[in-house]
């Protein structure tokens, strides 16, 4: 009886010591721990202390992994390049291969292909219509308040009358309201043509009217209901044949009475090419839905006195301004 306890103590000491030597070539060791059990059966983990060797070599990988991890963390182009560089790219990184797909030729043989991304937007590939910018203009209607301004320390005190600002000085619209447009000859409008590009032209057989800013032919132009559009930008095109007509535009409501007056358009020049002549190209909103009923077309004295200077052929070229001339009008689609 004694003896069968012996044995079994032994043999108890004898798994313990197993369980608790850890060779080079045990698994404990190279995950740097050992197993064993302890006097309730619960099985137990230890970490085995590290030699002078292990920590050299442990040093070493530490060293490395750090230097690894640094280097990925790095801010700099190659880790972290520009997006904006990288989207032009076709979001491929230096040295990477380019993007490729596969295919089968007449043979069955499994093919690959290199490509470059095509990086350009959708406007540059003419799938999308650029958004229109508004050209800019003095812009004048009813109701808005003249800007008290005063004029700066040592200036000539006449330049208040020749700017306007005198105390009770009519502004510009109120000026050029009160000669216009109640009198204006309504017999021969042009009606605005849906859908397309329509012209009119402005010639020596004209209509003249005397407006506050000088003597000019003009054109009347009923513009489309409220019912059709409420708003929308139109396109006024102004064709350079032996001089330019400089326009200006006025919009009226229902009885003739002026709402809104826009001069100074600086509109862009487009040159000439195998279709066309070239032109003063503008962009203008236009509010049906706010009562403007009829568009006025006319010129002012002071931008006949002017002209227009382009790049040509042979360097810069003036085109003068005339009180003639032909346009084009339509509504920017997509507006």
């Amino acid at each position: 009886m004694y003896r069968c306890h012996f044995l079994v103590v032994i043999c108890l000491v004898a798994t313990i010591a197993g369980c608790q030597s850890s060779g080079p070539d045990s698994s404990g060791a190279r995950d740097g721990y050992f197993t064993w059990v302890d006097d309730q059966g619960q099985v137990r983990h230890t970490p085995i202390p590290k030699t002078s060797g292990d920590d050299d070599e442990s040093s070493s990988d530490t060293a490395e992994d750090d230097a690894s991890e640094t280097a990925d963390d790095e801010f700099n182009l190659e880790n972290y390049p520009d997006g904006n560089q990288l989207e032009k790219d076709g979001y491929v990184r230096p040295g990477e291969p380019q993007p490729y797909f596969t295919w089968r030729d007449a043979e069955g043989n499994v093919r690959a292909s290199y490509y470059q991304p095509d990086t350009r937007s959708a406007v540059e590939k003419g799938r999308v219509k650029p958004p229109v910018q508004l050209t800019e203009a003095s812009i004048y209607q009813a109701g808005e308040a003249t800007a008290e301004t005063d004029l700066p320390e040592g200036a000539d005190p006449q330049a208040r009358a020749v700017l306007g600002m005198e105390p009770g000085a009519e502004s510009f619209f109120t000026q050029w309201s009160r000669q216009c447009c109640r009198d204006m000859d309504r017999s021969e409008p042009e009606v605005w043509q849906q859908g397309r590009e329509f012209g009119i032209n402005l010639n020596r057989k004209s209509s003249v009217y005397s407006f506050s800013t000088g003597d000019s032919p003009y054109r009347l132009v009923r513009l489309p209901s409220a019912d059709l559009h409420r708003d929308f930008i139109l396109q006024l095109r102004s064709f350079a044949k032996d001089g330019v007509f400089v326009p200006s535009v006025a919009f009226l409501d229902e009885s003739f009475e002026p709402l809104r007056i826009v001069t100074d358009l600086v509109a862009e020049y487009v040159p000439e090419s195998w279709h066309s002549h070239g032109y003063l190209n503008a962009y203008i909103p236009v509010f049906p839905g706010r009562g403007e009923r009829w568009m006025v077309i006319f010129t002012r004295d002071e931008d006949l006195a002017g002209q227009t200077v382009i790049e040509g052929k042979y360097g810069p070229e003036a085109i003068p301004h005339t009180r003639t001339g032909e346009l084009g009008l339509s509504r920017e689609e997509g507006h």
